[in-house]
């Protein structure tokens, strides 16, 4: 069977609720709280091994690490309701350099990104293109046998 693709994403998380220092001393968590269909629909559709932009929403508005998904979606935890689910995320790596809001705005190559159209949802899918681009705007390589 052949290997499935790696998917992009873009997870946002407020700064005050659960930052990215927060996952990576926890090294793992799962991603709650989502109450959008449509961003749901996002969590259900990840696969292991898909790639997420790890955002702080509100309070500066920059990515400012990769994480991955290392399981899939199951039922949120912290609700009875079963519409709504969670996936494990974990640290992959820190940005070398925080990409903000302003700046994914400024760059003609994100015109389309899901973010700037959609951005009132916390999880979003992001192109290949767009991560690679990201990436070089963030001056981050991925580790080999992370893509």
């Amino acid at each position: 069977m052949a290997k499935q693709a790696t998917s992009y994403w873009l997870m946002k998380s407020e700064p005050f609720k659960y930052p990215w220092a927060q996952l990576v001393k926890d090294k793992k968590t799962y991603w709650d709280g989502v109450r959008n269909y449509e961003a749901r629909n996002n969590l259900a559709a990840m696969q292991v091994g898909d790639l997420a932009l790890y955002y702080h929403s509100n309070e500066g508005k920059e990515i400012v690490g990769i994480a991955k998904v290392v399981k899939t979606a199951y039922p949120d935890p912290t609700t009875d309701d079963d519409r709504w689910v969670v996936v494990d995320i974990a640290p992959v790596m820190p940005v070398n350099e925080p990409v903000t809001l302003a700046d994914i705005k400024a760059e003609p190559k994100l015109a389309d990104m899901a973010l700037i159209r959609r951005g009132r949802l916390s999880v979003v899918p992001v192109t290949a293109a767009e991560f690679k681009q990201v990436l070089e705007m963030a001056k981050t390589k991925l580790p080999a046998g992370k893509k």
